[in-house]
């Protein structure tokens, strides 16, 4: 693995930023440092390897996702140097995988995103219904297999709550007009081909 050079400039690296800018502090997460990635890092190679020598090799997605795991956030993998405009303190940003099935810091990220972004634009200060479905395992592995077959079905999923809100709102079922967002994603990780549909439903039905 290769060794990290300090820059030239450590002691601004290393100082603490000033007071002013103390609230929007970065703090790198240190993965190297919690158990999920001993584990993995200790225990990955051995477990290619077994699968492999029993001729079941992992599919290659999932190998992605870890061998990107153990990259993500450390230093010796590669970081970008940030520079404050203000004071000229600089911090090493290490580059992260992106991913969204084990990496925990990266999946509370985009799950952060994405959360903000619903509520600041799309939704705004109007009230949404939560709808999980969660499917039988012979859909899971159909999904898993023929991603095509996930339309048809979140369609009826769709025409069945949409007929309900507008039967609440008194509203005739070929003329209520029902917004719906739908999130289909692993239910926890790309691995375990778990997989339930989360949807948004506004609770609004109009005429």
């Amino acid at each position: 693995m290769p060794r990290l050079t300090a820059p030239r400039r450590q002691a601004e690296v290393c100082a603490p930023l000033p007071a002013a800018h103390a609230a929007a502090r970065y703090a790198r997460h240190l993965p190297e440092r919690t158990l999920l990635y001993a584990l993995v890092q200790a225990h990955y190679p051995d477990f290619i390897a077994r699968l492999e020598a029993e001729d079941r090799p992992l599919p290659e997605y999932v190998r992605e996702e870890f061998e990107t795991y153990l990259r993500c956030g450390v230093l010796e993998h590669g970081f970008l140097r940030v520079v404050c405009e203000h004071c000229r303190a600089e911090r090493l940003v290490a580059y992260s995988c992106k991913k969204r099935g084990l990496c925990p810091s990266c999946g509370a990220r985009r799950m952060a995103e994405s959360a903000r972004h619903l509520v600041d634009e799309v939704f705004g200060p109007r009230p949404v219904r939560q709808w999980v479905l969660s499917f039988p395992y012979p859909l899971r592995f159909l999904f898993a297999s023929k991603p095509e077959a996930i339309g048809p079905v979140l369609g009826i999923v769709h025409r069945v709550i949409a007929g309900w809100l507008a039967d609440q709102a008194g509203v005739p079922r070929d003329t209520a007009q029902c917004g719906v967002l739908g999130i289909f994603r692993p239910k926890t990780t790309k691995c375990s081909g778990g997989r339930a549909v989360r949807g948004l439903q506004r609770g609004i039905t109009f005429r």
